[in-house]
């Protein structure tokens, strides 16, 4: 897949880093794992519809700063299509995504804002294989987020080429969600996102797409949330389809469900 994209686990699925929230009363290091029903980032299929095993911990301290590390099993590297003509090409290798960031959270004039910085390393992969036009798939990306009520903005920025394919530094990521507390241990999480992708020398820009969710939670107590997410985008099918060896569209709609438990 040359552009991916994390919605889950409440949003289930997305990194630990996602949204902004005000920091700890005193440093405290918290865990998490869970299983979701499928991989979905930025509404982009992770796992070809298969299920996944996430987790993740987190060390928040009382001055705003924090630092945190999330790992997941994915299948769209070793499932990228082989360029065509190409005979150098080969099946690429790569099964765990491990996301490190860290960055600063603080309140001002009764807004959340919190700034940082996420590496995701996939770890040993070899994604560069699969296409000329294909790069390492590390990528680093700034972001800055703020939360106002109910609703948070966040901004990515690409500082290197995104997820994989040459050319696309620069590459930017907008998300609007909110956070609606229902009552009884449910909250609603509605969301829409936009992927910006640098045309480049590649001409990407076909690939840059809208994404939306509707994300259902439930807190089951003892440190365990239950979610289900519907998942739409405007991903180009005859594009994202073509980035899969297996014919399948990584863009398509999806429901993902999933369990997740914090201690």
């Amino acid at each position: 897949m040359k552009f991916k994209s994390k919605l889950l686990l409440a949003l289930l699925a997305t990194s630990s880093a996602a949204f902004a929230q005000t920091a700890p009363a005193a440093p405290e290091v918290t865990y998490n794992v869970g299983v979701v029903s499928q991989y979905r980032y930025r509404g982009i299929a992770q796992t070809k519809g298969d299920p996944a095993l996430q987790g993740g911990v987190d060390y928040a301290n009382a001055n705003g700063f924090y630092l945190g590390a999330w790992g997941s099993t994915i299948k769209w590297i070793k499932d990228a299509a082989l360029e065509t003509g190409n005979a150098a090409a080969k099946t690429p290798k790569g099964s765990v995504e491990l996301d490190l960031y860290g960055g600063y959270k603080f309140e001002a004039a009764g807004v959340a804002y919190d700034v940082g910085y996420l590496r995701y390393q996939y770890v040993s992969n070899t994604y560069k294989d699969a296409a000329s036009y294909n790069v390492n798939a590390n990528t680093d990306e700034a972001y800055a987020a703020a939360t106002y009520g109910p609703a948070t903005l966040k901004y990515s920025y690409a500082l290197s080429d995104l997820f994989g394919y040459g050319d696309t530094k620069g590459s930017t990521y907008w998300d609007l969600s909110a956070t609606y507390d229902l009552g009884n241990g449910y909250s609603f999480v509605p969301h829409v996102g936009r992927q910006s992708i640098t045309d480049g020398k590649y001409n990407n820009h076909g690939y840059s797409y809208n994404d939306f969710a509707l994300t259902l939670n439930k807190d089951l107590g003892n440190g365990l949330t239950a979610s289900v997410a519907a998942i739409s985008t405007t991903g180009d099918v005859t594009k994202y389809k073509s980035n899969s060896s297996v014919a399948y569209d990584l863009s398509k709609n999806a429901l993902v469900v999933g369990v997740k438990y914090a201690f």
